[in-house]
């Protein structure tokens, strides 16, 4: 009763004549009571110091260590229709072996022959081009004979102006002859006329002076005429000279001219062989891409698109293969708050959905049915859930993980960190205080062997 008055019953009432209060007060009783208590405290106060190892608890599922392990779809890279599975959900196959076949559903690939008639057009392509680098090697044959022409008669021609000028200057030195001739013919005459007049001459010798003067005369202009002549000649040498070059620079332009289209169009027609090379590998490869073919060994999960003349685009996934040969690893989750203390090569305990086991957060070494795992990979970016995902791969040496042990099963996990006593962990635990944050010596020397 509570103390609320201060009337005392056990002095009105006495407790030693009801039989539990005879169990309840007899001196013996009440001495094993208080040892009871004496020695349950002392082991709690014991209890209290032994060491507790913190951990960080995560829920997660059983998956492969490697990306390639995991399950995955098989996709066409190419639009098509179902035309025969070879595969039954379930089996085994090997890699490369046969799943199943399709057939086109784009018109442009109708054509059974496609590809030959593709390599058609490459052979009568690459005939075109041979004919274009014949044309091409005439026309530079060509065009070295105009050159070789050209130059020969340039030098020709520069032959016979250099002999209209040697001529000019042949005819300028007789001209330079006559005058001089003239100009004795002419002082002769004023002499005979002169002597004439003086009696000294006779008539005859006068007239035979004159006479000669005229043909002096006669002889300079005919020299002159034959100076302008040469001159004429060495004009018509140079324009002779001109045409020439200008004649065969024009031919030669026209030749270089045809050589270029000759040049272009083989050009374009290296292209269009380019072209056709192209759409004939895409042709062949695609060819090729009508049976669809095993990845890697493993075991056929499920049909998607299972239909005998189902319709598909590329891209979409026909079937789901789970490859035979993998490496078990759980993906686990963890807090945002819990993720810094996680590090690389730390352990973790591990429980699997299904398997029997009895757990001691704080004692790992008394757990029951968990298995050894360390850490080989942490997300630095939060997931769709909220959480972080950590990669967990089995210690090699702990026991190995079960072998019935399926991908896609669940599992739980506890990272473990560092030892600390119990009375500690109360405290934490009652002030929601987060665990130690530590880089512990193996992690530190997991990223100094990375680095």
């Amino acid at each position: 009763m509570l103390n609320i008055t201060h009337n005392k019953l056990h002095e009105k009432v006495d407790l030693l004549q009801y039989a539990s209060g005879k169990k309840v007060f007899k001196e013996r009783s009440r001495k094993y009571f208080n040892r009871f208590l004496i020695s349950f405290g002392v082991i709690l106060i014991i209890v209290l110091f032994l060491p507790w190892t913190q951990t960080v608890a995560g829920k997660g599922y059983v998956t492969t260590l490697t990306p390639e392990q995991r399950p995955q779809t098989i996709q066409s890279p190419i639009p098509g229709r179902i035309e025969r599975w070879y595969i039954n959900e379930g089996d085994f196959v090997e890699k490369g072996d046969t799943i199943l076949h399709i057939s086109e559903i784009k018109n442009e690939y109708f054509d059974p022959q496609l590809v030959d008639r593709t390599g058609d057009q490459i052979s009568a392509k690459e005939s075109s081009k041979r004919s274009y680098e014949n044309k091409i090697q005439s026309l530079n044959n060509q065009v070295k004979a105009l050159l070789q022409e050209k130059r020969l008669k340039i030098n020709q021609a520069e032959n016979k102006l250099q002999q209209s000028n040697l001529k000019f200057r042949s005819d300028s030195i007789d001209l330079e002859a006559a005058k001089t001739n003239l100009a004795i013919a002419e002082t002769q005459f004023e002499r005979a006329r002169m002597l004439n007049e003086e009696g000294l001459k006779s008539m005859t010798d006068l007239e035979n002076s004159r006479l000669k003067l005229q043909e002096v005369q006669a002889k300079k202009v005919s020299q002159e005429n034959k100076v302008l002549a040469a001159k004429n000649d060495i004009i018509n040498s140079e324009i002779e000279l001109n045409r020439l070059e200008a004649e065969y620079q024009e031919k030669i332009s026209k030749t270089q001219s045809d050589r270029s289209s000759a040049e272009s169009a083989m050009f374009q027609t290296r292209a269009d062989i380019s072209k056709l090379e192209t759409s004939y590998a895409n042709y062949d490869k695609r060819r090729g891409l009508y049976y669809i073919l095993a990845p890697q060994d493993g075991y056929i999960n499920k049909a998607i698109k299972a239909g005998i003349g189902e319709s598909f685009k590329e891209g979409e996934p026909l079937v789901g293969i789970m490859p035979s040969n993998y490496e078990l690893a759980v993906e686990t989750y963890v807090a945002p708050i819990d993720m810094p203390l996680l590090h690389v090569g730390e352990s973790v305990r591990v429980q699997f959905d299904g398997w029997p086991a009895i757990v001691f957060s704080g004692w790992p070494n008394s757990s029951y049915g968990t298995y050894g795992a360390r850490i080989v990979a942490i997300e630095n970016f939060i997931s769709a859930n909220g959480k972080y995902r950590v990669l967990l791969a089995p210690d090699e040496d702990e026991y190995a993980w079960p072998s019935e042990i399926k991908i896609g099963s669940g599992a739980s996990t506890l990272a473990l960190l560092e030892d600390v006593p119990i009375w500690y962990e109360l405290w934490r635990q009652l002030n929601g205080f987060p665990p130690n944050y530590y880089s512990p010596a193996d992690a530190a020397n997991t990223k100094a062997t990375e680095k």
